[in-house]
């Protein structure tokens, strides 16, 4: 008989298992488990040790402190978690910043009674991974065939969007995962704007990015910015963007004067290496290229950053006088 009871500990785990048909076997979510909507409603074993509210650099004050003292940014409900007697719990194994710790889960898990629990410790830093990952999810829910399923038409989905994208002259970019301070999207997102038909001009594919100094940023003028901050939506993202506009030089850029400063809901789909990738591909590629591409996320997963003399609408359009 396949597992029947599902614990996810981590958002794009949780996607995995519903793209995979197997929504009606979980029991519990993480406290990140958004999408879908549905999802909501299953109680959350995990929290956050720290305040969620606030400034990005308000956030990495917060999560700095915690990490300078040894103390975990996010913990898990170790007796809720054992009275679910869960078959299968999926959880991360590495950037332990963003996502419970492995060590905290298999300690809550020793504290479980029979039958035994099956572990599976998500590895994302690819697309590679991504796929692999999604493979061994199916694999743990007894429905393998499905994940191969699942990999190939997304696979078929990125590489059309990639094909056409090739045709496309090459821009330069750069892609922003947090504000202050500023920090590089890296791992898969790399890999993804490259398919878009773009060049990181920081990013190594299935690299984590290191900090990123503002002069850095201004020496490479890239002709395109993305600012996708981890856990931020469109709605959180907007009003950060007046602490970036405030370094000096920034009306200079390239990619400001071009009026080519895209905001991307970090939350749903830069950051979530789940099926959804595939949305998080055509975002790129319809902002980069709207020539060729039209797929509808625009006002939705991202806008057009609005400058502060509000010439352009949130898509790029001129506003109506």
């Amino acid at each position: 008989m396949p597992p029947q009871r599902v614990v996810s500990l981590v958002a794009s785990g949780t996607e995995m298992v519903c793209a995979l048909g197997c929504g009606d076997r979980l029991v519990a979510r993480s406290h990140e488990c958004d999408h879908p909507a549905w999802v909501r409603k299953l109680p959350a074993v995990t929290r956050p040790k720290f305040a969620r509210e606030g400034t990005s650099h308000e956030l990495h004050e917060r999560v700095r402190a915690l990490a300078a003292q040894g103390i975990p940014v996010y913990e898990v409900d170790a007796p809720a978690l054992a009275a679910l007697s869960p078959d299968v719990v999926l959880t991360r194994a590495q950037r332990e910043a963003c996502a419970v710790s492995l060590g905290e889960v298999e300690s809550a898990l020793r504290a479980a009674t029979a039958p035994p629990v099956k572990l599976v410790a998500l590895e994302p830093g690819s697309l590679a991974d991504i796929w692999s990952d999604l493979r061994r999810v199916a694999d743990a829910l007894g429905v393998p065939e499905r994940g191969v399923q699942q990999v190939a038409r997304l696979r078929r989905r990125m590489e059309a969007v990639a094909e056409r994208a090739g045709e496309m002259p090459r821009l330069r970019v750069a892609c922003l995962e947090w504000i202050e301070p500023l920090m590089v999207a890296g791992l898969w997102m790399p890999e993804l704007i490259a398919m878009a038909g773009g060049e990181d001009v920081f990013g190594v594919p299935g690299r984590a990015a290191p900090p990123l100094a503002w002069e850095d940023l201004r020496a490479a003028d890239p002709e395109v910015i993305f600012v996708a901050p981890r856990g931020f939506d469109l709605a959180r993202t907007r009003p950060e963007m007046a602490a970036l506009a405030t370094h000096p030089g920034w009306g200079d850029l390239a990619a400001v004067r071009a009026g080519r400063v895209y905001l991307g809901d970090g939350n749903a789909y830069f950051n979530r290496p789940g099926p959804r990738i595939a949305e998080t591909l055509e975002i790129l590629a319809e902002a980069l290229h709207p020539e060729a591409f039209r797929f509808g996320h625009g006002g939705v997963a991202w806008e057009r950053w609005l400058d502060p003399a509000g010439a352009r609408g949130p898509l790029g359009r001129p506003r109506a006088l």
